[in-house]
C-alpha cells in the first residue's frame, strides 16, 4: 500500500514539472494497471490533473510577467520563431491548437508561455489545456497497460504498434515543421541585413524583433 501511494506521488512530482523524462514511469503504472496493482482512473486523474497544473502554472506566470517571458523567447532565433509560429496558431485556431501543441515537441512550454503572453482568454485556455493534459494522461499511460495486456492478445499489440506510429509520425511533423520556421526567421534576419554589417547579437536581434512581435 505505501508502494502504491508513492508511485501515485511519484506521478504528480514527475509530471507537474515540464522536460521531466517520465516515459518510462507513465508506462510502468500502465503496467500495474492492468495488473490490478494501481487503479486506472485514480493514476490518469493524477497525471492529467499534474500536468495541467503545471500547464497553468506557466500560463498564468506568463500572462502576469508578460514583458520578461516576451524578452526571454526572443532572446534566440529557434525560441522567437516558436513564440511567433505557435501565437499566430493560437490565434487562428483556438482551443484546437492548444490542443495539438501540447504533443509537439517543445509544445509543453511554448504552448502555455504563448497564451499567456498574447493574453489568451483564461477560459478558453483553460479547456483546451484539460482536453490536451486529458488525451496525453490517457495515451501516456495507455501505452503501458495496453502493453501488458498484449502480451497474450495480438489485438492488443496490433493496436499499440497503430499508436507507437502515430506518436511518431505527430513527432516527425511537429519537427520539421519547427525546423522550417527556424530556418525562414534566420533567412528573414539575414535578409534584413545590410551587405558588410556585422551579424546581430541575442540580445540586438531581440530588440530588433519586439516590434514585430508586439502583439504577441
Amino acid at each position: 500500500m505505501d508502494g502504491t501511494l508513492a508511485l501515485y506521488g511519484l506521478l504528480a512530482l514527475t509530471t507537474l514539472p515540464p522536460l521531466v523524462p517520465n516515459s518510462a514511469l507513465l508506462a510502468s503504472a500502465g503496467v500495474l494497471a492492468s495488473e490490478g496493482r494501481v487503479a486506472l482512473p485514480l493514476a490518469l486523474v493524477i497525471v492529467a490533473g499534474s500536468a495541467f497544473l503545471g500547464d497553468l502554472l506557466m500560463y498564468l506566470a506568463a500572462r502576469r510577467f508578460g514583458g520578461p517571458a516576451r524578452a526571454w523567447m526572443l532572446r534566440r532565433p529557434r525560441r522567437r520563431a516558436a513564440l511567433e509560429w505557435t501565437a499566430r496558431r493560437i490565434r487562428r485556431y483556438g482551443v484546437p491548437f492548444l490542443i495539438a501543441v501540447r504533443f509537439l515537441p517543445s509544445g509543453r512550454i511554448v504552448g502555455p508561455l504563448a497564451s499567456g503572453v498574447l493574453r489568451y482568454p483564461p477560459r478558453k485556455y483553460l479547456i483546451g489545456a484539460g482536453l490536451a493534459e486529458s488525451l496525453w494522461a490517457a495515451y501516456s499511460i495507455g501505452l503501458g497497460y495496453l502493453g501488458s495486456a498484449a502480451a497474450g492478445n495480438p489485438l492488443y499489440a496490433a493496436g499499440i504498434g497503430i499508436g507507437i506510429g502515430v506518436s511518431v509520425l505527430v513527432a516527425a511533423i511537429g519537427t520539421v515543421v519547427q525546423w522550417g520556421t527556424r530556418r525562414r526567421a534566420l533567412r528573414a534576419q539575414v535578409g534584413h541585413q545590410h551587405p558588410g554589417e556585422p551579424p546581430c547579437t541575442d540580445r540586438e536581434e531581440g530588440d530588433d524583433q519586439a516590434s514585430s512581435t508586439a502583439a504577441v
